[in-house]
């Protein structure tokens, strides 16, 4: 069995954008295989949550050794997403043309994306003239909130097995909103540990109806295990100031390329932004700085 080098280039940078921000598998594994691979569209999904089946449990366990994991989380999701993802693929076949809900759920999750940009820029202006990070809570002191987790399970489990899309950027944004007090390594380290039960059961459900190729999938698995490993090493010790940056450039870039943005266009958006954005923030910084500054020496005075 012949390995397709490009794809697993491919499928290596992909992964370890998953092992450090928990998100992008489906997002931008998908469409880069349908894209720039020529992949069929169920081989793909099918491939991709097989591959991902493999590779996200070695990014979990990196986080479950540093203890960035919220067991509990874990559990609320999982009780509805697992169901959920098997119960998808059927959900699928189920409405005839599967393309066509494909591109459906695509489109309106890439709206969602957009929004959580917004929300993580809102957030990072709210919180510009801290010096700390305000979401440093402990993970003993996370109220659990069990049927707001839980149907959040279900609807990301759902979308997981129609498309593929959502195990990381559907889920990690509705944590975000629910549980903003986790610290970014903890929302990607309790991400990566719920989806992995999440996939493997979409995973099983498009094994059973035989979409999936075993070529493919060894593909992606050899550039994604490194990968993945990689990117949840970076993660686990990475300031949560850089990883909600890279967050909100993935979470742009999946949302321009599910709502049918060309790549040449993307590149120059996203690159844009970054740019913008960089220069922005060291600005709003140096600002905030020297305001910190002057209320300290203001203090002395007194």
């Amino acid at each position: 069995m012949a390995i397709d080098i490009p794809l697993a280039a491919g499928s290596f940078i992909v992964a370890i954008i998953v092992g450090l921000t928990g998100m992008g598998g489906g997002a931008l594994m998908t469409p880069m295989m349908l894209l720039f691979f020529n992949v069929p569209p169920l081989a793909a999904v099918s491939s991709d949550l097989v591959a991902s089946a493999v590779m996200k449990p070695i990014g979990g366990v990196v986080h479950m050794r540093r203890g960035t994991v919220n067991l509990r989380l874990v559990g609320w999701l999982c009780a509805g997403s697992v169901p959920a993802a098997f119960c998808g693929v059927f959900a699928a076949r189920a409405f005839g043309d599967g393309e066509r809900v494909q591109e459906m759920v695509k489109y309106a999750l890439g709206v969602a994306l957009l929004l959580a940009v917004v929300g993580l820029v809102a957030k990072a202006w709210m919180s510009r003239n801290d010096g700390l990070e305000k979401n440093s809570s402990d993970l003993s002191s996370i109220v659990v909130r069990p049927i707001p987790t839980l149907l959040v399970g279900m609807i990301g489990g759902l979308v997981v097995g129609i498309s593929s899309v959502g195990s990381g950027s559907l889920i990690i944004v509705a944590l975000l909103a629910l549980y903003p007090a986790l610290k970014a390594n903890q929302l990607v380290g309790t991400d990566l540990v719920q989806a992995v039960p999440l996939v493997t059961s979409a995973a099983l459900g498009h094994l059973l109806f035989g979409d999936f190729q075993l070529s493919i999938t060894t593909s992606l698995l050899v550039g994604s295990i490194p990968g993945v490993y990689l990117g949840a090493r970076i993660s686990a010790w990475a300031p949560g100031g850089v990883i909600r940056a890279l967050l909100a450039v993935v979470l742009l870039a999946s949302a321009l390329k599910l709502l049918g943005v060309g790549n040449t266009a993307l590149l120059w958006i996203v690159g844009g932004m970054s740019v913008a954005g960089a220069v922005a923030w060291s600005l709003l910084r140096n600002r905030g700085g020297a305001q910190v500054r002057v209320m300290r020496e203001a203090g002395k005075g007194l």
